[in-house]
């Protein structure tokens, strides 16, 4: 996923572009680099497009699609298709800072308060909750 999170980054990259950003900071082979990439666009997450002699990897799906769609599938095959399994393995492993868990119980209440108003018929509140869904879904939990 580093290099996926590469191209997302710094845009249309060679796998030399995204090899030497990656031996910035820790050794890898070319090969490597270059078969990962392969995988990546196989799975439908970049594209590529030959120039000259090199191959230019791109995004094909945004950061947010592919996240959810990861997650997912984790839910599903980890899980066996329980989201509150994998949020109390979150909070059990006591890898949450505070602000994360005060985050998460955010999130919670926002898709609360969104099913309220769907089960009442309230349309006034769906552009602040599509907003917020719009901002969790490209949200970077890193940045």
């Amino acid at each position: 996923m580093e290099m996926l999170h590469l191209v997302w980054e710094h845009g249309p990259a060679t796998v030399a572009e995204i090899h030497e950003r990656i031996r910035a900071s820790r050794a890898v082979a070319y090969t490597t680099v270059m078969s990962q990439l392969r995988k990546l666009a196989d799975k439908g997450y970049l594209s590529i497009e030959k120039k000259g002699t090199a191959f230019v990897y791109s995004t094909a799906r945004a950061p947010g699609e592919v996240r959810s769609s990861l997650l997912s599938n984790i839910v599903e095959k980890v899980f066996r298709g329980s989201a509150a399994d994998l949020v109390a393995n979150l909070v059990a492993s006591e890898q949450l800072s505070d602000d994360e868990l005060d985050e998460i119980k955010r999130l919670v209440q926002v898709a609360t308060r969104d099913r309220r108003s769907d089960a009442d018929g309230d349309a006034d509140g769906d552009a602040d909750a599509d907003a917020d869904w719009d901002a969790v879904a490209e949200a970077d939990p890193h940045e």
